[in-house]
């Protein structure tokens, strides 16, 4: 067999056909120490009050921190992950989004079956998510599930269930059946990431294990890309240039002080979250 010639774009294929690649080797295995490390700490800092909070309120810690703090803006910029969003995307490239999804062991938390394109308002679809995993990722400790090929059935009717241990914030699901003989498991190990379409369904089960599950989504779109709001939304410049102006981009962080939900970060998830609703 030839060898893959130097640039080839290997990744988009399969992310038409199937919806999803997993897994794509990223950070190395100091980068990914650093990274969790620095989790950590922000984790044992913001503790308490996530304790404190129901499921589908933590997105108010969790959620934009790229915004905020100057390790995650650097994340969300690493070369190899833009390497491989480029394939898909494009050589220019905003961060729009960015949430933290971990499950401590034995947390009880879940994500229902759904699709993130019917709640955001963007296009065109030149979106991708990069789930880069800082611990193990697997069945047993509560892995992202999704179903292969359904990005092709966009806006499957969604309904709200404010469910306990739910983590979308509105316990937001598919309402209709899945079959979940058809499920693929995105297994992966501390460094790798998966990238999925935003209109493919996916979940994910609690974590049953002793094992920490600890990973960041990072929503990635095209600077053509626009969201149908009357506000503008924010968003990061990570590779190339903007000629379009559909997004107000954003300054990079300078520190990693402070708490999220306040001050900064604040601002930020209120400006996210008025330019959602506003697109409804």
């Amino acid at each position: 067999m030839a060898a893959t010639p130097p640039g080839a774009n290997v990744l988009k294929p399969q992310f038409d056909r199937d919806g999803f690649i997993c897994p794509v080797p990223v950070l190395t295995a100091e980068e990914t120490r650093r990274y969790h490390d620095l989790y950590i700490a922000f984790y044992e800092k913001h503790k308490s009050r996530l304790d404190a909070m129901k499921a589908g309120a933590r997105w108010q810690i969790n959620s934009d921190t790229h915004f905020a703090f100057k390790w995650v803006d650097a994340l969300t910029r690493h070369p190899k992950i833009l390497d491989a969003v480029a394939q898909l995307l494009g050589p220019n490239l905003l961060a729009w989004n960015s949430n933290w999804f971990v499950k401590m062991p034995h947390d009880k938390t879940f994500v229902s079956w759904h699709q993130d394109g019917a709640y955001w308002g963007l296009a065109p679809m030149e979106v991708a998510t990069a789930w880069v995993a800082l611990s193990p990722v697997t069945p047993q400790n509560g892995c992202m599930r999704v179903i292969p090929g359904s990005h092709t059935q966009p806006n499957m009717p969604q309904r709200e269930t404010y469910a306990d241990n739910n983590v979308l914030s509105r316990g937001q699901e598919i309402a209709v059946a899945v079959n979940r003989r058809d499920a693929v498991d995105l297994l992966l190990q501390p460094g790798e990431m998966s990238l999925h379409h935003l209109w493919i369904v996916h979940g994910s089960n609690a974590n049953g294990s002793d094992t920490p599950r600890i990973g960041i989504a990072i929503r990635y779109v095209s600077t053509r890309v626009k969201q149908d709001s009357t506000e503008k939304p924010f968003a990061m410049l990570v590779r190339g240039r903007d000629d379009y102006g559909h997004f107000r981009l954003a300054e990079s962080p300078t520190s990693n002080d402070g708490f999220a939900g306040e001050g900064r970060h604040a601002e930020f998830l209120q400006s996210v979250h008025v330019a959602i609703a506003k697109g409804k």
